[in-house]
């Protein structure tokens, strides 16, 4: 079966056929690192790094890019909020971001691009659309891209262009109200970079037009990210592309939000619902699973008893590859070949709800074959799950897991920590980071550095953000 992906843009499920034979090349909208990162945040990077498991088990050779923006008017003016250099706050969370993934077992992207390594290509791509006649600067150096002349606009996000409100703030010398900023000149006190038009930095779209130009070329297999990107995003995104003459996506791919009560992740929420925070009730690979059991493009309703559930669920399949590297020996449990019935369901637009019941259906079978005492089933079903597991990450034998307590409460605070012990900790690291924000607000940066500095000794790492500071043991 070939696999059939659902097309945004057509919205109609597509076969995926690669614009180069045996290679898949994929764009995925990463971080912008503004805050800690919370499980909102992360499930793309769980969803998409299934579709790259698939695509590569299925033969292909597949050139992944996730970018890093660390450069926005939401990271000048949290870091302004929170008196640090922007330059500092960025890297601060991008850190934070790459290990969440890692604590994921996210496979790292073939490259991991920032926006602020990449303002040459920004400049080039600019001057393509320019010369082109669908971009024009303005007296204060900002550059516009001339929306209505973009052939196709709106065909991903589905709107009338009479209709659209870019979010943007009225500006001189601005033709049409519709049109977005492809680079912003700096306000007073800003950082930015010299340009043809003047000293500015870049819009939110274009660094994601640019960077997949650079690494994926003019047209390339699949564009993803979260549904809220669609627009203006991913359709500005595509607008400066096609104004600058390339193909771009050919197929869009968009994730479904974690929710919490029926509603999209608060800024308050996503404090309480931080990477590190979750990972005091479950362990890493139980909040995979977890953020992975959903179809990628539903909502996944957030709840502390779906998290205990999809974990309890997670470790009934555990348990039987335990029992059946006790019966046969570790070196007779490998990764075999996945059932049909889940290639089908991977095929269905990465249908894992359904792969899910085919591996629990296989464990069934697997713990009967053990009470019967069939090794050769048991050695045969543990190895389809395995594979079946592998592709969607979460293998607990696999190399990525070695070393997982299977009994302990994750990584986040520490594996195979009691409810008392990880209790007490967070009451005595608590206070400290309350001390730390009081002195933060008195200025008095002398004694906020010790208590970090002290902090870090311990083995404890210090995440900040504007709803205050997490810790993990880093």
């Amino acid at each position: 079966m070939t696999l059939r992906i659902f097309d945004t843009a057509t919205r109609e499920l597509r076969d995926f056929v690669p614009l180069q034979e045996g290679h898949a090349s994929v764009y995925l909208c990463g971080a912008t690192v503004q805050s800690i990162p919370h499980i909102g945040h992360v499930r793309s990077g769980v969803a998409f790094d299934i579709l790259r498991n698939w695509l590569a088990a299925k033969g292909l050779d597949v050139a992944f890019v996730r970018n890093v923006t660390d450069i926005d008017d939401k990271i000048l003016a949290k870091s302004a909020e929170n008196n640090r250099p922007w330059w500092e706050w960025a890297a601060t969370h991008e850190r934070a971001f790459t290990r969440a993934y890692d604590l994921l077992g996210v496979t790292p992207p073939s490259i991991e691009p920032r926006a602020t390594g990449h303002v040459p290509e920004m400049i080039a791509y600019i001057r393509r659309i320019i010369d082109n006649g669908l971009g024009y600067a303005t007296e204060d150096g900002s550059v516009y891209c001339r929306t209505a002349q973009v052939p196709d606009y709106g065909f991903l996000s589905h709107q009338k262009l009479d209709e659209l409100d870019q979010g943007e703030d009225a500006a001189p010398g601005k033709e049409d109200p519709r049109d977005f900023a492809m680079w912003k000149a700096a306000k007073p006190g800003e950082p930015g970079w010299e340009t043809p038009w003047g000293f500015g930095r870049p819009g939110w779209h274009i660094e994601c037009s640019a960077m997949s130009n650079k690494y994926l070329g003019g047209a390339f297999d699949i564009h993803a990210g979260g549904m809220d990107l669609q627009f203006p995003h991913h359709e500005n995104e595509a607008a400066q592309a096609h104004a600058a003459g390339d193909a771009f996506a050919n197929h869009w791919m968009h994730n479904g939000w974690v929710t919490m009560s029926g509603e999209k992740m608060s800024k308050s929420l996503g404090n309480v619902l931080s990477v590190p925070n979750v990972l005091t009730q479950v362990r890493p690979i139980e909040l995979r699973w977890y953020l992975g059991s959903a179809h990628y493009r539903s909502m996944l309703e957030y709840s502390e008893k779906a998290l205990q559930d999809a974990a309890a669920g997670f470790r009934k399949i555990e348990k039987f590859l335990d029992r059946a590297v006790e019966l046969l020996g570790a070196e007779a449990v490998v990764a075999g070949a996945w059932r049909p019935a889940f290639e089908e369901a991977l095929d269905d637009d990465l249908g894992v709800p359904t792969a899910l019941a085919v591996i629990q259906d296989a464990v069934r079978e697997g713990n009967a074959a053990l009470d019967a005492g069939d090794t050769a089933a048991v050695q045969r079903i543990a190895g389809e799950v395995r594979a079946m597991m592998g592709v969607l990450g979460v293998d607990p034998l696999s190399d990525t897991w070695a070393g997982e307590d299977s009994k302990g409460r994750g990584q986040g605070i520490g594996a195979g920590a009691s409810d008392e012990a990880i209790g007490a900790l967070d009451v005595l690291v608590k206070a400290e980071l309350e001390r730390r924000a009081t002195a933060r607000a008195e200025k008095d940066w002398a004694t906020a550095d010790a208590v970090r500095d002290r902090l870090k000794d311990a083995g404890i790492a210090v995440a900040d953000s504007a709803d205050g500071a997490t810790w993990s043991l880093g």
